[in-house]
């Protein structure tokens, strides 16, 4: 019988479709795409996945996706994310892509962008999964650049639903990234950033005040500050919290002494997701049950984040309400 964690209904908020790529597609598709990598096997590959901090697996994270060339390969790699989902009764997904990941490696947006949306199509038809798509801007690269990607995401913007800001936190603010968020909502673009996983507080502050978010990707730093916590509960801006990425890359050195209870019981809306899940060690069921076990969170608390998960989409209140409901039963 299958956990009652798997068949919640539940919405993901916080994945990065490269992110996703297991061991076994990476060596695939290295294979396929007559591409060398440094490890001799997919044991090696899963071996290598020991992280010190974000850096240490951003450097894997990039090297992995290397192997991702044709359309076909970014339609296997988010089918068989969309695949996960339907089996974790994942009933809707916001993705996040990185096209500068792609595009500075010579991979036309077209190219990739075909081959996602392709298969977040095939899902909702298929596995009855909804999805939205996300493009997020490197943040270790300039400003300049963003905007040049932004230039490029033009023309697909009907198939894009907001902007993010993703990679190297520390030392790269929200305020770099200003200019290029004020273009992307005048676009008609809405807006979403990580900030507060390694990131200080300000960097919070600063998404909300200058990017003008929706939501706070992480956000787990937030306690720091009482005053960001207070306002945070107030306009109720969601967390899309990753359980499992923290303690992978140290935010945390174990999961009982993750935040996510205390930012529930603090009054703010939180949700659990998977952020990278082929690096971090599990997908949405595995964060569910990750932190279920090690807070003892209750049956009332768990179901909580799965209805923070659709009230923290993008539905619609209309396209929400029936996950709601069927939450509001399902204790």
């Amino acid at each position: 019988m299958r956990s009652p964690l798997t068949t919640l209904p539940k919405a993901e908020l916080h994945i990065h479709i490269e992110g996703s790529l297991e061991p076994e597609m990476m060596v695939a598709l290295a294979q396929r795409n007559g591409i060398t990598l440094p490890y001799a096997s997919v044991e090696e590959v899963r071996a290598a996945y020991q992280f010190e901090n974000l850096q240490s697996f951003l450097d894997l994270y990039y090297a992995g996706a290397q192997v991702l060339q044709t359309e076909q390969d970014f339609y296997d790699l988010t089918w068989a994310y969309l695949q996960k989902c339907a089996a974790q009764h994942v009933r809707h997904t916001e993705i996040f892509f990185d096209p500068q990941t792609h595009s500075d490696r010579g991979i036309p947006f077209e190219v990739f962008h075909s081959g996602i949306t392709q298969a977040l199509k095939d899902a909702k038809t298929e596995l009855g999964v909804s999805s939205a798509l996300i493009l997020c801007f490197l943040r270790h690269l300039s400003a300049e650049a963003a905007m040049a990607t932004l230039e490029q995401a033009l023309p697909y913007r009907d198939s894009i639903i907001a902007v993010g800001l993703d990679s190297s936190e520390l030392g790269h603010p929200p305020s770099k990234f200003q200019a290029v968020f004020d273009r992307a909502r005048a676009e008609g673009f809405l807006t979403v950033a990580h900030a507060g996983e390694e990131g200080p507080p300000e960097y919070v502050w600063e998404a909300i005040r200058l990017l003008k978010v929706s939501r706070i990707d992480h956000g787990v730093r937030c306690v720091e500050d009482p005053a960001l916590v207070d306002y945070l509960v107030e306009h109720q801006i969601p967390l899309t919290v990753c359980p499992l990425s923290n303690i992978k890359l140290c935010v945390f050195d174990e999961m009982a002494q993750h935040n996510l209870k205390q930012l529930m019981e603090l009054g703010l809306c939180v949700t659990v997701n998977s952020d990278d899940p082929a690096y971090f060690g599990g997908y949405m069921a595995e964060n569910f049950q990750a932190v279920e076990s090690a807070l003892g969170l209750t049956p009332e608390q768990l179901v909580q984040l799965a209805k923070n998960s659709f009230k923290a989409s993008f539905l619609s209140p209309a396209e929400q309400q029936p996950y709601l409901q069927e939450l509001s039963t399902y204790i």
